[in-house]
């Protein structure tokens, strides 16, 4: 027995060791794990978003700082400029503990960039970014990230020199501003009331002229304020009042009445194209096609229409349908009726044709292929670029014969005219746009008035010294 409780003890005597290595191993790879974790050697990281190395008079920078590991311990940004540090911002961020680093690991910051404000001469300088975490490497003071950005500061606003004359418009019509500016600028153009029409530079040899296309939207009317501006690349914005005229128009006023023999006959075509109820009527269908697929048609050409190449495909006046008829004119107010009560009004933004069935249809006038497919209301539609923000469309089409990408030349056949869409007999719809708004066509058929206000103040642009 003396030996059996000898060998027992002998167990508690070595298991003792044992024990007390199992708690020093799990503090011991704490230690080593918290040491692993923040004693971590990568920096924040800095990244600064500037539209241009130009800085304005007012504007807001902003820069996102992120550090997953430790955490933003603190983030300065100075401007180097004529041998003075000028500080722009200082933020110092909490910590979360000491063995949790920082409570903030990923922020953007708005850094104001004033420099009227604070006696900052136009000129070049450097603006520097620093960024500390929290970790414990250089003897706690953490990692740094560091960037130095050459810029150059510019607080005067572009010149504009209006170029072109005589700025007559009709509501509802088109119409061309050249003008002149004294440097490079991100953005310019001219604004018709909340509309914009982007100058488009290269025609002149002079890259510093810009020619506006701009278009009097038919719901715009006489005081309407018309504006030139330009924002160079610093962000400084300049704006000039451009003096003008706009004659007021009065569009027509007229009722479409809807049969039934009608809906159950064009709205078979639509069924697959608009959201409707299961077993929803010729009618419900109508009138879902009539505003919903009507707008999503609208926002289609209004993503074709937003670019247009910078040059003049187009000389002289526009073809007009030959041999046609004028239907439902340019901004006619139409009323739906339905059994005597009216369901539904659109304005017809384009003039309808109409002459022998599947007439082929030339193209206006010259230009380029953006668009020759089925387009909801409108059918089967060809939409050609002109050059300069200017582009004709030609829909209820039974037929095209052109593609996307294709340079037509005026009167080349295009198409045939046909039924497709919302039409009720063969005809043509004929559409002219300014960028995104619609303009009358009739101007455009007019070759004095391409004359007198496109052509004339090319040329008068032209002949200067």
């Amino acid at each position: 027995m003396k030996g059996v409780f000898n060998l027992l003890n002998a167990k508690r005597n070595t298991s003792k060791p044992v024990l007390l290595i199992v708690p020093v191993l799990l503090l011991l790879g704490l230690l080593i794990f918290v040491l692993f974790q923040r004693m971590e050697g990568k920096p924040p990281v800095l990244s600064l978003t500037l539209e241009s190395p130009a800085l304005g008079a007012n504007q807001t920078l902003p820069l996102h700082v992120a550090d997953a590991k430790s955490g933003i311990r603190k983030v300065w940004v100075g401007l180097f400029k004529d041998g003075q540090e000028i500080q722009l911002l200082e933020k110092v961020f909490a910590p979360a503990g000491i063995f949790r680093g920082g409570s903030v690991h990923e922020e953007t910051l708005q850094i104001p960039f004033e420099p009227l404000a604070k006696g900052i001469k136009d000129g070049k300088a450097v603006l520097r970014l620093a960024a500390r975490d929290f970790s414990w490497r250089q003897w706690g003071k953490g990692n740094v990230a560091y960037q130095e950005h050459e810029v150059v500061i510019d607080t005067r606003p572009p010149g504009i020199d209006v170029l072109s004359r005589a700025n007559y418009f009709a509501q509802g019509g088109a119409g061309l501003v050249i003008y002149k500016l004294s440097e490079d600028c991100r953005t310019s153009g001219v604004s018709i009331g909340e509309h914009f029409y982007p100058g488009l530079s290269g025609y002149f040899g002079d890259s510093n002229i810009y020619m506006a296309m701009i278009a009097v939207d038919f719901r715009q009317g006489p005081g309407t304020a018309v504006y030139v501006s330009g924002t160079d690349l610093a962000g400084n914005q300049s704006r000039i009042a451009l003096p003008h005229l706009i004659n007021s128009r009065q569009f027509k006023r007229d009722s479409i009445a809807l049969s039934d023999d009608f809906l159950d006959w064009k709205m078979a075509e639509f069924a697959n194209q608009v959201e409707a109820a299961p077993g929803a009527s010729s009618l419900d269908i109508f009138l879902k096609v009539n505003s919903d697929l009507r707008k999503a048609n609208y926002e289609t050409l209004a993503k074709l229409t937003a670019q247009s190449d910078a040059k003049i495909y187009w000389e002289g006046d526009f073809m007009r349908l030959p041999a046609a008829a004028p239907r439902a004119g340019f901004a006619d107010h139409r009323s739906y009726l339905y059994k005597g009560k009216k369901i539904d009004e659109q304005t017809h933004m384009g003039i309808d044709l109409a002459s022998l069935e599947h007439s082929a249809v030339p193209a206006a006038n010259s230009g380029k292929v953006v668009f020759s497919e089925n387009l909801g209301i409108y059918g089967g539609t060809v939409l050609i670029d002109h050059g300069m923000g200017l582009f004709s469309m030609y829909s209820h089409l039974s037929h095209m014969n052109v593609t996307a990408g294709q340079m037509v030349t005026k009167g080349d056949t295009i198409g045939k005219t046909g039924i497709t869409g919302l039409a009720g007999g063969d005809h043509l719809h004929y559409g002219m746009l300014v960028h995104q708004t619609w303009v009358n066509p009739i101007e455009w058929w007019d070759s004095q008035w391409i004359r007198n206000n496109i052509g004339a103040k090319i040329q008068a642009v032209k002949q200067q010294p």
